[in-house]
């Protein structure tokens, strides 16, 4: 699988670029912000909700940050406008955190705020370890300044992620809010699990932290024996549809769109049948749902990134019937 993965990757970029859109249009919701809103109300009615991320990494300059963050302004706009059930992610890189953190805080924070007037909720996501403590204590700064409407991603491969846990939770109490995550950049094993069943256990021991803990725990995987651990985790601790999160004396205030103290998600494209499965038993399910002019970077560095994914790909094209959008 390393092989064929490699190989694809290998190839990939020599392919026109339509063949390389053709694959991508499948897990991106186009390149604008009006395609992004068609595909969501196609979408809602499988009972999904969404996360909206525009394009695009990070930037050499933090004059590269206000296109970002004007589109982000346009995207919590169309959300208030249309009604749709949508929140927004933000790559910290995008809008320059490993440029000039204090210039970062600023840009992430104009946004955030603009999303608190809406009770849109902010997910910061997390890219490689260059970025983990900054976007984490940019995650603490929002909150810091009482803006509690943010949460981050936490990967589950990595080994420093259930001490993070530990001590956001310390600081926050019961407003964490994670999206977990195996993670998709292939860390040096110095700092991270390779292996896969590692990673699966990882990921199912940092679900059970942050339910214990009594955060926001958005189980953000497509492999089965982790939706499975989740399941049986939330059912042992009184969790699940149509039940109050029994985690808290009293109901704790949160952005509108969250489900009782969890949710599943998804990224568009992938494991549409088991989304679906999921939303028609009760549980809150959300779909990671990425638009912009960036997609073809946006695919080709995930590929490079993680060349499994280029297995995937070639087996959802070969065999589509496996995997529903």
């Amino acid at each position: 699988m390393g092989f064929l993965g490699r190989a694809i990757v290998t190839f990939l970029p020599f392919a026109p670029r339509f063949v390389v859109g053709w694959v991508a249009k499948r897990y991106t919701a186009g390149e604008s912000l009006e395609q992004a809103l068609e595909m969501m109300r196609k979408l809602s009615s499988e009972g999904a909700c969404f996360t909206i991320d525009v394009l695009g990494e990070e930037i050499k300059t933090l004059e590269e940050s206000s296109p970002f963050i004007n589109e982000y302004e346009a995207v919590i706009d169309s959300i208030v406008n249309s009604g749709i059930d949508a929140n927004i992610s933000i790559k910290p890189t995008a809008l320059g955190l490993l440029i000039d953190e204090k210039s970062a805080h600023s840009n992430i924070e104009r946004i955030v705020r603009k999303a608190a007037e809406n009770d849109i909720f902010v997910r910061l996501d997390m890219e490689d370890n260059r970025a983990t403590q900054a976007t984490i204590d940019a995650a603490l700064a929002m909150h810091y300044r009482g803006i509690d409407n943010i949460g981050v991603v936490l990967q589950g491969r990595m080994f420093r992620t259930p001490e993070d846990i530990s001590s956001m939770c310390d600081l926050l109490g019961p407003k964490s809010d994670f999206r977990v995550c195996k993670g998709i950049y292939l860390e040096p094993p110095e700092i991270s699990h390779t292996n896969y069943h590692d990673i699966v256990d990882a990921t199912n021991r940092a679900i059970d932290l942050m339910l214990d803990s009594g955060s926001y725990t958005a189980i953000a995987s497509h492999d089965i024996p982790v939706i499975e651990h989740a399941l049986q985790s939330l059912e042992s601790r009184g969790l699940g549809p149509g039940k109050c999160d029994p985690r808290h004396k009293s109901p704790v205030s949160r952005c509108k769109g969250k489900g009782p103290g969890y949710e599943f998600q998804f990224l568009l494209g992938v494991r549409g049948n088991i989304r679906r499965d999921l939303s028609r038993n009760g549980h809150r399910t959300r779909i990671y749902l990425p638009y912009g002019k960036k997609w073809y970077e946006y695919g080709m560095r995930r590929l490079r990134e993680n060349p499994g994914i280029a297995v995937h790909v070639t087996k959802t094209l070969l065999m589509p019937w496996t995997n529903r959008r």
